[in-house]
């Protein structure tokens, strides 16, 4: 059954009515607003309908409404108006990153704390995905006679070293000769798809350096996967204990433990990389922990590359609106204040 016009004007009143107080939404509330313009009794009937198609619940016998995460979804799909923020709302956002930094890890950190501030939720920044970035330039560096020093630089300017052992016969020349042709043959390839090559990559010239190419290549898987869970920038953990959603002690506890577990929030937020915005509600999360939760996530970018994703985790009555627009903001910003960096650190 498709919701009528007036069944869609009282459950977005309910919905907005929900997300400012908390409080079970009664029929008279309902009644006394001057844009719904009907008796008490009519949108009694109409919650009454809401209800059985899965919209509203009741938490008590006695209480009002509240809405249901159907509710929400048919609220974000469908009925929510996209909301700007307004230019004393950027201008505070801008001057919480007025900050200094001068590392990619420190503007993470920033953004995180900036995002928990500014939405009064538990934020969270996934770091740059180096299975995301494109491989620059590959250096082989001689430091003993059976080792060298593998530089890695990548499109973001984000630069990783490692050591392998080399051949016994293998001297500076070689190292040189091998960086270049290496660097020519995987130059602009993603990390992801230039360590699955490397390790078979055919050349006359290298067909002697089978191992050295295999330990290379298992540098970058081990650079690529060793950044996951410790990747993940939280902020705010707290801040969703001031919701009365989660003065009850087991809820409480049940989100901190779901928010403890990084690996989870990691491959939620890489997930999220694909699309430029998710919306997530309470039961369409897959942690049990996290029914209770909203999770809103945003993209950003180096470049036109799309690198990594931010969120915010909050109650499913969230300001779904604001949050969104707030993180379209912070993820232009980030974006912006990234790409400054690398490019101030290639000059």
């Amino acid at each position: 059954m498709d919701l009528d016009e007036r069944k869609l004007q009282i459950l977005q009143a309910i919905i907005d009515d929900y997300i400012l107080t908390a409080a079970p939404i009664g029929s008279r509330t309902i009644s006394k607003r001057t844009d719904i313009g009907l008796s008490s009794a009519t949108i009694r009937n109409e919650m009454s309908d809401l209800e059985e198609l899965g919209f509203l619940e009741q938490p008590h016998t006695s209480a009002g409404r509240i809405p249901s995460d159907k509710a929400y979804r048919l609220y974000v799909n469908n009925i929510m108006k996209k909301t700007k923020l307004t230019p004393d709302e950027c201008s505070a956002i801008s001057k919480l990153f007025s900050r200094r930094v001068d590392a990619v890890e420190d503007v993470i950190r920033q953004t995180a704390w900036v995002l928990s501030n500014v939405t009064h939720y538990t934020s969270m920044v996934l770091a740059p995905q180096l299975k995301s970035v494109k491989l620059k330039h590959i250096q082989l560096v001689p430091i003993s006679e059976r080792k060298a020093l593998v530089v890695i630089v990548t499109n973001t300017g984000i630069t990783r070293d490692s050591i392998v052992h080399i051949p016994a016969d293998m001297d500076a020349y070689h190292l040189e000769r091998l960086s270049r042709m290496l660097t020519a043959h995987f130059a602009n390839m993603r990390l992801e798809e230039a360590s699955r090559s490397m390790e078979h990559f055919f050349s006359e010239e290298v067909n002697s350096y089978r191992g050295l190419l295999k330990s290379m290549s298992e540098v970058l898987n081990q650079r690529i996967s060793g950044s996951q869970a410790r990747s993940v920038e939280l902020s705010g953990a707290t801040n969703m204990l001031n919701y009365p959603e989660y003065s009850d002690l087991d809820k409480a506890r049940a989100f901190l433990s779901a928010i403890e577990t990084k690996d989870y929030l990691f491959n939620m937020l890489a997930n999220a990389s694909k699309l430029e915005f998710t919306v997530t509600i309470g039961s369409e999360n897959e942690s049990m922990d996290m029914k209770d939760c909203s999770v809103v996530t945003a993209t950003y970018k180096i470049g036109e590359d799309p690198i990594g994703s931010m969120g915010v985790i909050g109650p499913t009555r969230m300001n779904y609106a604001k949050v969104l627009a707030i993180l379209g903001f912070m993820g232009n910003s980030l974006s912006e204040m990234l790409t400054n960096l690398i490019e101030e650190e290639k000059r």
